[in-house]
Parts: structure tokens; C-alpha cells; sequence
């Protein structure tokens, strides 16, 4: 397409200003585009000739969005949405909406979509120009995809992550297809497929999810790994991993210009050629997404080049360098190859506000809190101080059984592991969800539970369910679930951002390092505390340490009723003392810690040392090296620290800056009342990181005791000893920072 002159004219629609190139008249527009393809509210007829014409048009449109915002800031990634631009235009036309990328790199093409169906007006941005200045800058358009976004319904950014929002979205909206982008450089990543096999053996009815494969042959810098398969490959790799419908559109069958190589750029065709490749690719996104809702497991593929239709081709057209302005000429001429007339530009805006009822922000799932049933309250169980040991998690359990028998969507996820970690009980009240019926282990097809041999799985499914508004828990091994932790993070943090409230992310670690001494240092990997320690500082992520049976109960009881925080709580499977009572984790919670024994000297006036206490093992120790300093005469106080997070100072976290602040901080005064000391010692048996709240705001003489790392032993207490976690070495410590 030729252009004209490179500024706007007077018949060009206000939403145009900041479009630097209109292109002359398109053949073929009065026969075609002389009305808009789509009535309001509907979608296009993907048999239409019109509707071929129209789809072209948007996939432009989009492809000249993308390239001008990108530019404005030299900046951002174009290449691989261009790739795919018919098929985005095509789901669009046909009404489809609810439509999520595993692709961070997509969001410029998003972000584009958004602005044609005007959801960005509701962040203030109504013309190209304000989409311009909007791209990448703080309380605009970010450079991967953000719940702030409206219309927009996941994040993006880390590879191998978007099915799972997509798949969530699917089990809970069964009557609405998401679809969702992949791209090929991106298709080995943990753990796509994989992921997608599981779920659609536990779930074989919820396929109304949609792979939309981005086949370009290229990745970020290279040529993708899957670049060399052949179309009869890589249909044959999708059938034999249970797709029943795979929908491929290869460009280089309409080639009409003789492009070198196994991937070509339709944009170089002639007009005509155009056309009927993106009538293919409108009628075979009609048939995959039929399909996909229609109960069958199903993939559509467009195959083209990357970088087709803007400033370069190949991995070369992935990202923009600062060379790479607007001003700069190959810059230009790809805008003005790209150029629509101000006609065409409405009419694409006309079909997009339409398409699926009105735009994206208004419309898809996200933009809506899911209506959650009453869990009223629950009946939880006060065992007596002092009383026999209990098992923290198997408490826990009890209770997750209940919130699952009163809310149907409720899931929980486990890496097949559940009895192990003391919570057999969630099988049995819950069911594990497993083609294969058997009730010696708690296997039903319609259960609750959901038991894939990956972390990612259970952590992507947890996460993306209350991300979509729904609850969840997500159980694991402390040590394996850091396998899981990339996408809880992603969660996290789009929770912080989100404009709407939604059910914190919740999880269960258990078998903490120190009851894993015979199986080794693969068991024991309590690093993961320090991420939590880190990510405490986001303002939303809350790790809980109950000290008991009662205090886990009261935990997970608070944690359900918290939006839009990652809630981490981490016990043991063994059975432990009980130390606290309901009314002390309240208290814990509400301020941080609680304190569990204040033992004054039967010497007037002789010092104290505070013992900082995270986790449930590590008290033994404590409460052993306290009984002994009271014998030398030194006061001592021991404090469980339950709640981390309230002890770090306001200024600390940036917890003003999200969507549901929770501004609850310990107030120094009472800090010194839990803290203060002559000498302080912080004891977990996790990462030291997880202290660092207490450490800040001390001014006594202090010290910590922390994990160091695994070793094989015969028992906890052994363990402890190799990291220097014993009574002995505390009260020396003690008393050597008093003297």
C-alpha cells in the first residue's frame, strides 16, 4: 500500500491524531468496506468476503500500532505479534475476546488491540499520540503485559507460563473460548505441554482453550529449535501429545512472489494473495475455535515469517535499539508500507469496539470479580497448651476439606504428595481428580485435587485460578516447590497491580528442611525462604510461620479472607507441642510476633536475652537453651515470630503502591516491647534473610542463627547440630554477647 502525505487530514477520525502516515485508497474498499462487517455486539461471518477483507484490514492496523508505539520509543517488540497479526485480527472479528499470550514480547501488538476497542480509555488514552507517550512509562503502558492494563486478563512476561492462565480461565468459564498466543522460540519451555496433558486428562471436558501456535522460525536472537520441522512434523508432535484437531495455516502456500525458504511474509504478496491467505486463516481460527468449544483438544498454527509486515524480518525484527526511531528511514518506510486510509482506520475501530459485545475492558472475564460462595465460619479446633503434640498440617487439612465441600471451585494443588506431607485428609474429604476410580487412594474422576508430577503444573494452575478469582491452595515440599515459585511470583505481583479484587494466593509448605535428614540435601533446600524474604518487601506477600496446631488454624483462617496478597504458610508434618492459643496467633498476626515465654532472673537486675524465633522445630532448641541460661542467673525471652512482614517499617515495603494496601506495621514502641533486650537472637531454621525485619529495627547486640545447608543424618536434632542449631550453641551465644 502507497502512502500519502504523512500527516492527518481533515476527515480523519480524532483517535487518528498522532498517526504519521494515512495510504492512499485500497482496492476493492467500496465493494467490501463500505460497511462494517460486524453488527453491534456480534461477530463477523468468517464465509463473508467482507469479512476476509476486513480482517486484513485490522491485522494492518495492528501491525502499524505495534511499529509506531515501539518507535516512539525505540524500544519494545515487534516482530513476533506481526507474525501472527491475521490471527489476532481473526479471533477478534469472530467475537473472541478473552484472549491471553504466553508472550511478554506481545505486548506492544496487545496493547494496540486494546487501544482499536477503546478499553485504554479508561486509563486516559484516547488517541494514538497519548498510546505514543503512554509506552513504557510508569502508570502507562508497561513493556510486558500487567493486570493494570484494562481488557487485558493476564500477565506476561517469563516464558511458559500463559497456558496456565489460560487453562484456569477455561475450567471456570466453560462456555467462553480462550485463546491464548505462543510462539515457537518459546515452545520448550518449562513445561507447556506437559502442563496441558495433564490438565486435559484430569479435565477432559474443559478444552475450550485454544494454543494459538506463533510458527515464525525464529526465537529472541536465533532461529527456533523447532525452525527445521517439517508442517507433517509438527502437526504429528501436537496429535501425539492428545491434540485431537490440529488447524494449520501455512503462508507459504499462497506465496505469489517466490520468498526463499520454508517461512515467507504474506504482507509481500499481491493484494489478492493477501486476501485469500487471510480468508484461510479467518476460516480455519472459526474451525479451531468450534472445535475447541465443541469438546475436542485443540491447536491452530499460523506459519509465517517473523517480522512480517513491519521494519525487519527474522529474529531481527525482534526488539527496536536505539537506532531504531521513528525518524530513522527503514522506520519510516515499513510505517508507510503498513499505511491505512483515515476510512479504514474507522472502519477497523468500528469492528473492534463491536466484536464480542463492546470492548476487551468491558467485557472479558477479568474485568469481573467471580461470585465466590459463603464459607460462613469455620469450625476450628482448640487443643489445650501443653496438651499432646499434634500434627500442624493434618489441623490445617481438616479445615481445607471443609472450604473445598463449600465452594466447588475450589482446587487443591500437590505435587503427588499430599499424604506425605501429613494432609491425607484433603484426599479423603476432597478426592484426588484421576481418570481412574479407587478408594484406597482417594482417586474420582470429579474431585478437588489436582496431582501432576511438576510443581509448575500445581503452582500455575493454584496461581492462575486465583488470579481469575477463584481459591486455591497450593501444597508442597518446601524444598521442591522453588520449581514452582516462577509463576506464583508473576502472580503476586500482577495481584499488587490488579484494579480488582481477588483471592490471595495461598500455599502449604511442608517437611521443612530439618525433618528431611535422611533423605539428604535434595530435601532440604530452605532457600526458598530467602525469595519470600525478598518478595515481603513487594508490600503484598505475607510468609506465615504458625509455631502449632492451633496457630496454623487461625492462619489459614486469616488467610482466607485477605484479596490480592501471596500468602505463604510453612509447618511441619511432625507432631509438635501446642504453645499457643487462637487469641496469641491473632495476636501474631495482627502484630508479628507473639511472645511464648518471659522468664525473669531470680537475680535482680541481671540482663535478658531475646531468642526471635521462626518456624515450629526451632523452638526445641530455644526452649532447651532458655531452661539453661535461667540457670546462670540470665533473664531470657522467647519470641515466635508468626508474621514477618508486620515488623519490617512502613517505609520498608512498598505497600502503598498496590492495589489492596495493607499498611499494618508494628509501631516501634511495641516492637521494643517484643524485642528489646540486652542481647537478641534470631533462630530459623530456614534463611537468614527471613530475619532481616527484626535485624533493622534492633539496637540490642545481636546475632543470628540460620540454615547453612544439607547434609544426611539420622535424625532432626543431628541436622540441626551440623548448622549449628543447638541449645548449646545458643546459650553460649547468649552469654557471650551479654559479657
Amino acid at each position: 500500500m502507497t502512502a500519502i502525505t504523512p500527516k492527518a487530514t481533515a476527515a480523519s477520525p480524532d483517535f487518528c491524531e498522532g498517526i504519521q502516515y494515512f495510504g492512499e485508497a485500497i482496492p476493492g474498499f467500496e465493494t467490501y468496506g463500505g460497511k462494517p462487517a460486524i453488527e453491534s455486539g456480534g461477530s463477523a461471518n468468517p464465509t463473508d468476503p467482507a469479512a476476509a477483507f476486513q480482517t486484513l484490514l485490522a491485522a494492518d492496523a495492528l501491525r502499524y500500532l505495534t511499529l509506531q508505539i515501539t518507535g516512539s520509543k525505540a524500544s519494545g517488540h515487534p516482530g513476533g505479534f506481526a507474525s501472527q497479526a491475521e490471527a489476532y485480527a481473526a479471533l477478534v472479528m469472530l467475537g473472541y475476546k478473552n484472549i491471553i499470550t504466553e508472550v511478554g514480547h506481545h505486548a506492544p501488538g496487545f496493547y494496540s488491540a486494546m487501544f482499536l476497542d477503546r478499553s485504554l480509555e479508561d486509563m486516559g488514552i484516547f488517541t494514538v499520540q497519548q498510546l505514543r507517550d503512554r509506552f513504557r512509562e510508569k502508570h502507562g503502558l508497561l513493556g510486558h503485559l500487567s493486570g493494570y492494563i484494562p481488557g487485558i486478563l493476564a500477565p506476561a512476561g517469563p516464558l511458559g507460563q500463559g497456558q496456565h492462565f489460560a487453562m484456569a480461565a477455561a475450567l471456570l468459564h466453560k462456555d467462553k473460548l480462550f485463546p491464548f498466543t505462543v510462539g515457537d522460540g518459546g515452545l520448550g519451555e518449562p513445561y507447556i505441554i506437559s502442563a496441558i496433558a495433564h490438565f486435559h486428562t484430569a479435565f477432559p471436558g474443559a478444552t475450550n482453550f485454544l494454543p494459538v501456535l506463533v510458527w515464525n522460525g525464529y526465537s529472541q536472537e536465533h532461529h527456533s529449535m523447532v525452525s527445521l520441522k517439517t508442517n507433517e512434523q509438527m502437526k504429528a508432535y501436537w496429535q501425539g501429545n492428545g491434540f485431537e484437531e490440529v488447524v494449520l495455516v501455512d503462508a507459504k502456500d499462497f506465496d505469489d512472489q517466490n520468498q526463499p525458504g520454508d517461512y515467507v511474509d504474506s504482507t509481500a504478496f499481491s493484494f489478492e494473495q493477501r486476501l485469500a491467505f487471510t480468508k484461510a486463516v479467518l476460516t480455519g481460527v472459526d474451525k479451531a475455535a468450534k472445535s475447541a468449544l465443541g469438546g475436542k483438544l485443540t491447536v491452530f498454527i499460523i506459519k509465517q515469517l517473523k517480522g512480517a509486515g513491519v521494519h525487519a524480518r527474522g529474529a531481527k525484527s525482534h526488539n527496536l535499539y536505539p537506532k531504531d526511531t521513528l525518524d530513522a528511514p527503514h522506520i519510516v518506510n515499513a510505517l508507510k508500507e503498513r499505511a491505512l486510509p483515515p476510512e479504514a482506520w474507522q472502519l477497523v475501530r468500528t469492528n473492534a469496539e463491536r466484536a464480542g459485545g463492546g470492548p476487551a475492558a468491558k467485557t472479558v472475564v477479568t474485568e469481573f470479580e467471580l461470585p465466590l460462595p459463603e464459607l460462613g465460619e469455620l469450625p476450628l479446633e482448640e487443643y489445650a497448651v501443653g496438651g499432646d503434640p499434634k500434627v500442624s498440617t493434618t489441623s490445617m487439612g481438616r479445615l481445607v476439606g471443609i472450604v473445598g465441600q463449600k465452594d466447588k471451585n475450589f482446587l487443591v494443588t500437590n505435587a503427588d504428595g499430599n499424604e506425605a506431607s501429613g494432609i491425607a485428609n484433603i484426599n479423603q474429604a476432597l478426592k484426588i481428580i484421576h481418570p481412574t476410580t479407587d478408594d484406597l487412594y482417594n482417586q474420582a474422576p470429579g474431585g478437588q485435587v489436582y496431582e501432576p508430577l511438576s510443581e509448575d503444573a500445581c503452582a500455575g494452575l493454584a496461581a492462575g485460578l486465583s488470579l481469575m478469582g477463584a481459591r486455591t491452595l497450593w501444597c508442597s515440599y518446601e524444598s521442591f516447590a522453588i520449581n514452582g515459585l516462577p509463576i506464583w511470583q508473576t502472580v503476586t505481583q500482577a495481584m499488587a497491580e490488579l484494579r480488582r479484587q481477588t483471592p490471595s494466593t495461598i500455599t502449604l509448605f511442608t517437611a521443612g528442611a530439618l525433618e528431611q535428614g535422611r533423605n539428604g540435601w535434595t530435601h532440604q533446600r530452605p532457600e526458598i525462604e530467602a525469595y519470600f524474604a525478598s518478595l515481603m518487601r513487594n508490600g503484598n506477600v505475607f510468609p506465615l510461620f504458625p509455631p502449632d496446631a492451633n496457630s496454623i488454624q487461625v492462619c489459614y483462617d486469616w488467610a482466607l479472607t485477605t484479596k490480592n496478597k501471596g500468602i505463604v504458610i510453612t509447618a511441619s508434618k511432625s507432631p509438635l507441642p501446642i504453645r499457643t492459643t487462637f487469641e496469641q496467633t491473632r495476636e501474631g498476626l495482627r502484630d508479628g510476633a507473639v511472645v511464648l515465654q518471659d522468664v525473669d532472673s531470680n537475680q535482680g537486675g541481671s540482663k535478658k536475652v531475646v531468642f526471635a524465633v521462626i518456624g515450629d522445630m526451632t523452638l526445641m532448641p530455644v526452649f532447651e537453651a532458655a531452661a539453661f541460661l535461667e540457670t546462670e542467673g540470665i533473664a531470657v525471652k522467647i519470641v515466635s515470630v508468626i508474621n514477618p512482614r508486620r515488623l519490617y517499617r512502613p517505609h520498608d515495603t512498598a505497600w502503598d503502591t498496590c492495589s489492596e494496601p495493607d499498611g499494618g506495621f508494628l509501631d516501634d514502641e511495641k516492637f521494643a516491647g517484643l524485642f528489646a533486650g540486652d542481647a537478641l537472637i534470631g533462630v530459623t531454621g530456614g534463611a537468614a534473610a527471613m530475619l532481616e525485619p527484626i535485624m533493622l529495627r534492633s539496637t540490642a547486640k545481636r546475632d543470628t542463627f540460620a540454615w547453612k545447608r544439607g547434609e544426611t543424618t539420622a535424625s532432626a536434632g543431628e541436622l540441626m547440630a551440623f548448622n549449628g542449631l543447638t541449645a548449646q550453641a545458643l546459650a553460649k551465644r547468649g552469654m557471650e554477647l551479654l559479657h
